[in-house]
């Protein structure tokens, strides 16, 4: 329901991943193997002596710095600016506001009525449950309209059809008192605290 760039985020955290696993195991090698070692010496060698090689051609007429040094300075910029519009995309789409509208009654003016009005009723619903290891609730923004997004984790043996018809429930009330039909989105899933909490039933 938000506009966080899941699967860029699995990309680069794999490749992020790949990239340490080589590093730890090329560390491993070096310390373990000898024949390893000497060739990393050698290679580390020869790649220094072209860099240097290449920044000694690459100087700027009259002074002794490289106009590489410029260049990978744009380059950090550059990459500085997509970090700072990827932190920018996560968590993107939620919304403040559950209701917006017009009051046509007596006295003309609108209606406002924050998400955290909604968030809050339905967390202290949820809160006190014995078949729930948590709960969550966020205001998100879908297709320009606000909407409501559940997520409990049910104990073990609590069926999921009967907690989904409960929150449903609540929600309806909720309906009821703001006076408006919202969106929402109830996700049912389990983690650590579902399994190795204490189960109970439901009553």
């Amino acid at each position: 329901m938000n506009g966080t760039p899941r699967i860029l985020n699995r990309i680069l955290i794999g490749i992020l991943g790949a990239k340490l696993l080589v590093i730890g195991a090329l560390l491993v090698l070096l310390a373990t193997v000898p024949a390893v070692g000497t060739w990393w010496q050698g290679w580390s060698a020869e790649m220094w002596a072209g860099v240097r090689g290449l920044f000694d051609r690459t100087r700027v007429p009259g002074r002794s710095e490289s106009w590489l040094w410029f260049v990978m300075v744009v380059l950090l910029l550059a990459v500085i600016g997509v970090m700072v519009a990827w932190l920018a995309q996560q968590g993107k789409g939620r919304a403040n506001l559950l209701v917006d509208a017009d009051d046509a009654g007596e006295v003309p003016g609108s209606v406002r009525i924050g998400g955290g009005v909604a968030e809050q009723a339905l967390r202290a619903a949820l809160a006190d449950r014995p078949d729930l290891a948590g709960a969550t609730v966020a205001t998100y923004e879908f297709e320009g309209e606000p909407a409501l997004r559940i997520r409990v984790q049910p104990r073990q043996g609590v069926a999921p059809h009967v907690l989904a018809a409960e929150v449903s429930a609540l929600v309806q009330a909720l309906d009821a008192v703001v006076g408006k039909r919202t969106p929402v989105l109830i996700h049912i899933g389990s983690g650590a605290r579902s399994r190795f909490g204490r189960a109970e039933r439901v009553r």
